[in-house]
């Protein structure tokens, strides 16, 4: 298990360093080069919708791979999707200006990003799945834990090199050349990824359905026929997480440079140092939703971030540095009481003939929402200058929408439905209310 987990951590590092060493790039440099015709928030909307298409590409690769996961096997999505994003990310960093070859410069910037996407909505599900399906019961939302600290490890890692080019290149220079280096790198470690994934075995509920025959003919069909009403409240459910996320991470680093006065470089170390706090509690929030459930620390953490956005603004419209560090850490905290656990949360919520496609649409689907929206919306309402009032409302909201579509949801933690001897059905599954004191098998 501990080799097995630390593979899908290094994966979903990797493939979520390629995802955000483009976020960052986005909110620092990539507006004046691909549109300098437009003005300077402008240009910053249009980087962000660059950044979107991401995440609308997203749930397509979830349904992409999900089929292969289901149909093939968990192991081969892991591949396949690793190599996707990385080649986009490689080429992102050879991309001609909008100096030297125009219109298509920005063009070709969206396509690639749209092929990120798709590589990206297939490796969580793969990661999550290989690691889920293989840990003990009890322990599933902490062995679950290792491919969820990927993303904060990979985004430490993408503003790390792009801080270290930041500092050390004169502003001509990281315009001129330097952002492309970080891009470039993504090449690398996609290679090293490929290797650390070559020796990992495919999980026991894959080889028990190949056995019996149990693979889903249309995995996605079936998803959508059969558990629709999961799909949309986990999609829901998760929106807030993303948003708050990328709030935070992409957002706020523009809003910090832009608007606080704050230098890049000292920006740059606060979000890391807020995602680093984040990623050193994760194992143990999921160590938590081991004993006292999913369901629980999900609503916590809705509730928390619901509570802290106007906090949150007011805090970062003040400028000074310390008090905007915090201002990321609680938010960042709120959001890791959910995602800390979603690994094991969503899987257990579908059946493994289609887990791969039901728990990673789901999940690329909330990115739609929470992610591709959120910088978009948040640079638009924060133009007129001061305490960014109108973001802490949107993302209030968010977490309303969130803390509901969760309150919807069942518990799905082992032991206690164990304890109760029922598994409570699975909203959209088949069967779900159907009889009652209908006795199911956890999944």
């Amino acid at each position: 298990m501990l080799r097995l987990a630390f593979a899908t951590l290094a994966g979903t590092a990797i493939e979520f360093y390629d995802f955000f060493v483009y976020g960052t790039a986005a909110a620092l440099v990539l507006g004046p080069l691909f549109f300098p015709s437009f003005s300077p928030l402008a240009g910053s909307l249009a980087a962000f919708a660059t950044f979107g298409a991401g995440f609308i590409a997203r749930p397509l690769g979830s349904l992409l791979f999900g089929h292969i996961g289901d149909r093939i096997g968990r192991r081969p999505v892991l591949f396949i999707s690793l190599l996707t994003t990385g080649v986009a990310t490689v080429l992102v960093g050879c991309l001609p200006t909008y100096d030297s070859i125009g219109a298509a410069a920005p063009v070709l910037l969206v396509v690639l990003r749209f092929v990120q996407g798709i590589g990206l909505g297939g490796e969580w599900g793969g990661a999550v799945l290989l690691t889920a399906e293989h840990a003990p019961a009890d322990r599933r939302a902490l062995w679950g834990a290792f491919p969820q600290m990927g993303p904060p490890l990979g985004f430490l890692l993408a503003n790390g090199l792009t801080l270290t080019l930041s500092t050390t290149l004169s502003d001509d220079q990281f315009l001129a050349w330097g952002w492309r280096v970080p891009f470039w790198a993504a090449g690398i470690l996609a290679a090293g990824g490929l290797l650390l994934r070559a020796s990992l075995a495919e999980t026991p509920d894959f080889h028990e359905l190949s056995r019996t025959g149990g693979q889903a003919d249309a995995p996605a069909v079936e998803v959508v026929r059969r558990h629709w009403r999961t799909l949309l409240l986990t999609a829901g459910a998760l929106s807030c997480g993303y948003a708050v996320f990328y709030t935070v991470t992409t957002w706020g680093l523009a809003y910090g440079t832009e608007e606080a006065g704050i230098s890049r470089t000292v920006m740059l170390a606060l979000v890391m140092g807020a995602v680093a706090v984040m990623g050193t509690v994760t194992p143990f929030v999921a160590v938590l939703a081991d004993r006292v459930g999913r369901r629980p620390m999900c609503l916590l953490g809705s509730v928390l971030s619901a509570l802290w956005m106007f906090p949150f603004a007011a805090l970062l419209g003040t400028g000074k540095t310390a008090l905007v560090f915090l201002a990321f850490v609680v938010a960042l905290l709120a959001f890791v009481s959910v995602f800390a656990v979603t690994a094991a949360y969503l899987p257990e919520l579908y059946e493994p003939r289609v887990r791969c496609t039901g728990a990673a649409v789901g999940y690329n689907l909330a990115g739609v929402l929470g992610g591709a929206l959120t910088p978009l919306v948040t640079t638009a309402l924060s133009e007129d200058g001061g305490p960014p009032w109108g973001v802490a409302a949107w993302l209030t909201g968010i977490a309303l929408l969130s803390l509901c579509c969760f309150a919807a949801l069942p518990e799905t933690r082992p032991a206690a439905l164990a304890a109760a001897g029922t598994v409570p059905a699975v909203p959209g599954q088949p069967g779900a209310g159907d009889r009652p004191g209908d006795r199911r098998t956890p999944a």
